[in-house]
């Protein structure tokens, strides 16, 4: 089986989404939300999943169209993400793309690192990556529907930007390998599988991390204008920065792309 041809799709076409549906996890806020409207602005229909159901309901309930809901869900815990999963075949008909974008960062000194510290920032990131992404595998070749699945990495994997993202550097570098491997495993399946990787963006998890960020880097100043400011572009990324490109691969236009990073860096990397 090859993917397939999308060539003749007018571009109208191929940015909808319209009748297809879509889970995106940690859509109570930041990113997640912002990635649940692009979508929904699309023409898809989502299930907006996270922890906290009333952050999710909130975010369902402000989208565009109909037909959206909200489900709780904990990304740590298997048996929640495919329950999850399974809620979203049961209304919504079926699962077309779901985007892994539930996550924390931490920043937290190595040697100050509980085992608790450790394992709940890989459980979230990494564990709760692969989670998502099998059950949403899992449902799409059961159906023989073909899908897209959206990994979260971070350009801290490939750039250290300050001391203290130990823990979340090994998950996000974990979860761009993992990206590939998968990719590898469900293109004959008709899924594709790609990650988006933000430069430090501003949401409401950064915010309440930037007094530990500060110190990380010395305490010279506010962490967010000191990183944009050296950024080419000239500022850090906000939530909907990401959320077009996850659109962009969720749609038609990356009909050809699997397994690769999209990083949404401003320049982070170029030096």
């Amino acid at each position: 089986m090859a993917i397939a041809d999308v060539s003749g799709k007018s571009l109208e076409a191929l940015v909808s989404l319209a009748g297809r549906n879509y889970v995106v996890t940690g859509a109570g806020a930041g990113i997640g939300r912002a990635v649940a409207m692009r979508l929904a602005e699309a023409g898809g229909r989502v299930m907006a999943a996270d922890l906290n159901v009333e952050a999710a309901e909130a975010t369902a309930s402000g989208l565009p169209g109909n037909g959206h809901l909200a489900q709780k869900v904990d990304v740590t815990d298997s048996a929640s993400v495919s329950a999850a999963a399974d809620a979203a075949v049961k209304a919504l008909g079926g699962i077309d793309g779901w985007a892994n974008i539930a996550g924390v960062y931490p920043v937290i000194p190595t040697l100050d690192m509980s085992d608790d510290d450790w394992n709940r920032i890989i459980g979230i990131n990494l564990n709760g990556t692969f989670f998502g992404a099998r059950e949403a595998a899992r449902r799409m070749t059961a159906a023989k529907r073909p899908g897209v699945i959206v990994n979260t990495v971070s350009t801290t994997v490939h750039k250290v930007p300050a001391p203290g993202l130990a823990a979340y550097i090994a998950a996000k570098g974990g979860v761009e390998a993992l990206t590939r491997a998968l990719a590898l495993e469900f293109g004959p399946s008709d899924i594709r599988v790609l990650a988006v990787g933000p430069t430090l963006t501003r949401t409401e998890g950064t915010l309440a991390q930037k007094p530990f960020l500060e110190q990380a880097m010395g305490n010279i100043g506010d962490a967010h204008e000191l990183y944009g400011g050296r950024l080419p572009l000239g500022r850090i990324a906000v939530a909907d920065d990401i959320a077009r490109v996850v659109l962009f691969a969720m749609s038609d236009l990356g009909q050809m792309m699997t397994g690769g990073a999209l990083y949404i860096d401003g320049g982070d990397l170029v030096f």
